[in-house]
């Protein structure tokens, strides 16, 4: 068993909940049980959750908290090594896949780093992130909701500014066959008047039905975007509710986001 908080009648109430059983997910993603280490420290301590389709989560909390290594975990990179738990997307067990695979059923991660690829244009970014054989959008479609990308498709897209740079990234794994959107920090370093407008690319995708794990320290502006909220402490989760029960309750912002 795994000891959490959560929020209860208005207040923080410590309780047990079982990991979920070995089986069948009964949500669109879960996450259970999940364990991870960067060498001998231990940062994901434990952390179980669900997600319906079409949900965003906002998993929130304090540097160092865990966030990060959780979505990692998720989207089955090298580091941290997982060493126990499952993780299951739309009925498909992703525990045993490496990150390409992971990739190829659908799940996306777009890092805090962007990781555009130097020397190619937008377009061919665009171009070599498509699955052969799963096709996700058309980039046509992409220019549509991305218009300033399509006004420079032909730039190299290292040269262009962080919030273009950024919403390069968001576009590049919206080109594969995505079920499951992960965001890393996507507000990081950006100018307050680039956060709004990568602010508005997102409530786009979010009244599209992509279902979107956004990790942010901006924990407003992650929380108006939200459907849930998930809060780490210490690699562990001690809250799981909804996203504007946290904008209700100064008390848990102060205790576990500092705000």
């Amino acid at each position: 068993m795994s000891e959490t908080i959560i929020k209860y009648d208005g207040a923080l109430k410590k309780t047990l909940q079982p990991v979920k059983s070995h089986g069948s997910a009964p949500a669109f993603f879960s996450a259970w049980d999940i364990h991870a280490y960067y060498g001998e420290s231990y940062i994901v301590q434990g952390v179980s959750f669900d997600i319906h389709e079409g949900e965003i989560v906002a998993l929130l909390g304090r540097n160092g908290a865990g966030k990060t290594s959780t979505l990692r975990a998720i989207s089955r990179t090298d580091s941290p090594q997982v060493t126990r738990g499952e993780i299951w997307l739309d009925h498909e067990p992703l525990h045993d896949m490496k990150s390409f695979q992971a990739s190829r059923a659908g799940l996306a991660l777009v890092p805090e780093d962007r990781r555009i690829i130097p020397g190619l244009t937008v377009q061919e970014n665009l171009e070599l992130a498509q699955i052969e054989g799963k096709p996700g959008w058309s980039i046509e479609r992409l220019y549509e909701l991305f218009p300033r990308l399509g006004e420079r498709k032909d730039q190299i897209g290292v040269t262009m500014s962080g919030g273009e740079q950024q919403m390069l990234a968001v576009a590049r794994a919206l080109a594969k066959d995505i079920k499951l959107l992960l965001l890393d920090e996507p507000y990081e370093g950006l100018a307050p008047v680039i956060v709004h407008e990568i602010e508005k690319t997102l409530e786009d995708i979010k009244k599209l039905g992509i279902t979107t794990i956004i990790v942010e320290q901006n924990a407003i502006a992650a929380l108006h975007l939200a459907d849930r909220a998930i809060i780490m402490d210490s690699g562990q989760i001690v809250f799981d509710g909804t996203a504007q029960e946290v904008l209700d309750n100064a008390e848990l912002r102060q205790e576990y986001l500092a705000i």
